[in-house]
């Protein structure tokens, strides 16, 4: 009995029998850590100072050999693939986001999602899904409806769908949440509810954000390559600043991170992007939204160009230690200033997304979210600052870049749901008629729209 009792301690401060640490292991049971510190304590001095054998230290370095060929391998990879998905076209971009967001949800959930298969809630798993599946059909209904309105509108079957789209989402969220309420038991009820609240914050930081990031590539190629490859140069120039000048640690979350590393990849990262922008500026398929979902790198894009990527001419101030009439000017693209501030972003706001997963990650005794890259370990690991910068460019492009005009998208969505159909009828008549005498119609078309519609 003793023996059997001392045995169920040591597993129990060890971590529920070897599994992953959970949300719920942490919230229903307390934290293992003040009982791993007295283990720590009590442990022989010989034992912890004991050195490893030759045998170990060779083991250790072929294990370390054998995952930096791995790591680099997958990231040549990962780099092919990115730069096929980029050149054949949007729609495979999108899909590759659509793919980051399905793995790193599972990757996130999954941490608080381990005890529920010993605890007999089947429908907790389910339910995880459901709750993605409608996210998904919410956001990306809104980005096709928003977008291709000039598509959607005038389709019989798809119409009702677009006009209802909203009311259809919020009634599969009822009843998710009514499914929800009526699987609550008495003897879990709090893990459920932690498990609950733990996907919903999922849904909000990856799946939400992300949408944000597809909506970028619709608004043009740039928007969500610049912003991603800032964040890259940053990472990386941060890891080189780091060893060759590093001396002042940033952030305890993450010791390796230094002062001189975060400040120097600052400077890099907007060199980068002056020039990343000149380079990108230079083809339409890049600059110009989407208005063709077959396009890629070889039939490219056409589109009125945004002003912001046309050179402009800035007239510098009389400053009052300058000679008298003496004009200072220069000429520059706008985009180049924009891309410093997305470069500055990426650089001292975007990191914190990194510390964030790494405080989560810590807080769970976890190395990394999961195994989905082989070398990387999990796809949020790799994705972690992604997200909330492609939120950010999104919100810095709608309210600085965008030119807000008329489209027909617009018109058709106030036509076909503000007028009546007599009134629609009558706009088409009209307009037959300005047509007409602009010289762009022929007076027998016009003849043939009256006598159809006064009919």
């Amino acid at each position: 009995m003793a023996g059997n009792k001392s045995k169920r301690r040591a597993r129990n401060s060890n971590g529920s029998d070897g599994r992953r640490p959970s949300f719920s292991d942490m919230s229903e049971e307390g934290s293992s850590l003040p009982n791993q510190k007295v283990q720590a304590q009590l442990a022989p001095v010989e034992e912890q100072q004991k050195p490893p054998t030759d045998e170990q230290k060779a083991a250790e370095y072929e294990k370390k050999k054998a995952n930096f060929y791995t790591r680099t391998l997958w990231t040549f990879i990962m780099i092919a693939l990115f730069f096929a998905a980029l050149f054949m076209g949007h729609i495979y971009i999108i899909l590759i986001i659509t793919a980051v967001q399905i793995i790193s949800f599972k990757e996130v959930i999954a941490i608080a999602n381990v005890p529920s298969r010993a605890r007999d809630l089947r429908s907790t798993k389910s339910l995880n899904w459901y709750w993605l599946g409608t996210t998904m059909y919410f956001l990306y209904g809104e980005s096709v409806i928003y977008y291709f309105k000039h598509i959607v509108l005038v389709d019989k079957v798809l119409l009702p769908l677009a006009t209802h789209h909203r009311f259809i989402s919020f009634v599969l969220y009822v009843f998710g949440f009514v499914y929800f309420v009526a699987s609550l038991k008495t003897d879990h009820i709090k893990f459920q509810f932690t498990n609950f609240a733990w996907t919903h914050m999922a849904l909000y930081l990856i799946v939400f954000q992300a949408h944000f990031v597809m909506n970028n590539v619709f608004e043009g190629m740039i928007w969500f390559f610049l912003p991603a490859a800032l964040v890259i140069t940053n990472d990386i120039f941060a890891y080189v600043c780091g060893i060759a000048f590093g001396r002042t640690q940033l952030i305890k979350l993450s010791p390796k991170k230094t002062v001189e590393g975060f400040v120097g990849a600052w400077i890099m990262t907007l060199i980068w992007a002056m020039l990343l922008v000149n380079l990108m500026t230079r083809s339409k398929y890049f600059i110009c939204p989407v208005n063709d979902l077959g396009a890629n790198i070889f039939t490219g894009l056409e589109c009125e160009l945004n002003p912001v990527f046309l050179p402009h001419t800035y007239e510098l101030p009389q400053y009052y230690f300058l000679p008298a009439n003496t004009n200072l000017s220069v000429t520059l693209t706008p985009i180049q200033l924009h891309a410093l501030v997305l470069a500055t972003f990426a650089s001292l706001i975007a990191p914190f997304g990194g510390f964030f997963a790494s405080g989560l990650k810590r807080s769970f005794k976890i190395k990394d979210f999961g195994d989905s890259i082989p070398g990387h370990g999990g796809m949020t690991d790799r994705m972690d600052c992604q997200f909330i910068m492609g939120f950010f460019a999104y919100v810095y492009y709608q309210s600085f870049i965008a030119m807000h005009e008329v489209k027909l998208g617009s018109v058709l969505d106030s036509a076909i749901n503000g007028l009546t159909p007599e009134d629609q009828l009558e706009l088409i008549r009209r307009m037959g008629h300005y047509l007409s005498n602009q010289g762009i119609v022929s007076d027998k078309l016009i003849d043939c729209v009256d006598k159809n519609v006064l009919s």
